[in-house]
């Protein structure tokens, strides 16, 4: 059973129709799966925004970055992909803005009402997709900075006359070394 919308709203701090669409489109995506929430790294999910909705989708789904199931593909697109790694299933996700009655978005609380209360078959637009399985989340070692003594995963640090550097002090290095014109 996915949280409820009041959960989501407490996770991300407000409501709004963006949270309110990630919410349905999250438990729409699951649904076709026919999946429950993530424990660890049996759904992962990629979006296409770094909108509210993605708030929605990590508390529904249990993707998220620190795990290693959330990939975030910025192209500012309200669209969902998920894949179970248990069933090798994929879909993609949309929301149907064409159904949306004409001035609802005038009104924000009436709007939310709508998406919320809305059948799936009217706000979203589901169709399963074939999808790569993503690698695992892998874990790296960390190494020190040589500049600003923070940890940084070694696979992105940068290696500077013997040493390692995060990558603001590998390019505050760069900058600072570059001739003047």
């Amino acid at each position: 059973m996915p949280p409820s919308y009041d959960e989501v709203v407490r996770f991300h701090g407000h409501s709004c129709p963006g949270l309110a669409i990630g919410y349905r489109m999250s438990c729409g995506a699951l649904h076709a799966l026919q999946t429950a929430r993530a424990v660890d790294e049996e759904i992962v999910a990629i979006v296409e925004s770094d909108s509210c909705g993605a708030d929605a989708l990590q508390c529904v789904t249990g993707c998220t970055l620190g795990k290693g199931n959330l990939i975030v593909r910025d192209w500012g697109k309200l669209a969902y992909t998920l894949y179970s790694r248990i069933s090798r299933q994929g879909v993609r996700v949309t929301f149907n803005r064409t159904a949306v009655p004409e001035g609802l978005r005038d009104d924000r609380d009436a709007f939310v009402r709508w998406i919320l209360a809305a059948p799936d078959d009217i706000v979203l637009c589901i169709r399963p997709v074939t999808v790569a399985e993503p690698e695992p989340a892998r874990i790296h070692d960390s190494v020190v900075c040589a500049d600003c003594g923070e940890l940084v995963m070694e696979t992105q640090a940068r290696k500077y006359a013997g040493s390692f550097l995060c990558i603001p002090c590998a390019a505050q290095r760069s900058a600072t070394q570059m001739p003047a014109p």
